[in-house]
């Protein structure tokens, strides 16, 4: 009998350690020169307004001279962008949004040579916000419209 309950307590033991241990696993800080908690730098062009300026380095064989230009391009848009988040009319934060955009890619023709410029749209209508008009899938702008004229309507 007494061996059974020895085990009983060893095991029960055992299982709390394992519980205790693995919780205190995952309070430990993210080693040192690893990513921040938010994720990898650079982030891309979810979550922070647009392409990354090592994204179109890369895609646009961005040259020396043309790196600082577009990065401030950038660096305004995306502080204009956030100053757009405290306009409280929906309606306005759009339109501002997308003339802000269009003030945007007129600015990056600019840098751009032409062969990096017709890059450098079609990159940008898979962005947020910047989609062709009449959106895209189910539930989206558009989807409640007449079918096209070149297929009949199905029943």
């Amino acid at each position: 009998m007494k061996s059974t309950k020895t085990m009983l307590i060893a095991a029960l033991a055992l299982g709390a350690l394992l519980a205790g241990g693995s919780s205190l696993l995952a309070q430990d800080a993210p080693p040192a020169g690893g990513p921040p908690a938010g994720g990898p730098p650079g982030g891309g062009m979810r979550g922070r307004g647009g392409p990354s300026i090592e994204m179109l380095t890369t895609n646009l064989s961005l040259t020396a001279e043309q790196v600082p230009k577009v990065k401030a391009v950038l660096d305004e848009q995306r502080t204009k962008m956030g100053e757009l988040r405290n306009e409280t009319d929906p309606a306005a934060r759009r339109t501002k949004a997308q003339a802000l955009r269009a003030e945007t890619t007129a600015k990056m023709k600019e840098i751009l040579t032409p062969e990096q410029f017709v890059k450098y749209q079609k990159m940008m209508p898979g962005m947020r916000g910047n989609r062709p008009p009449g959106g895209g899938g189910p539930g989206g702008p558009g989807a409640g419209g007449p079918p096209p004229a070149d297929k009949p309507p199905q029943n």
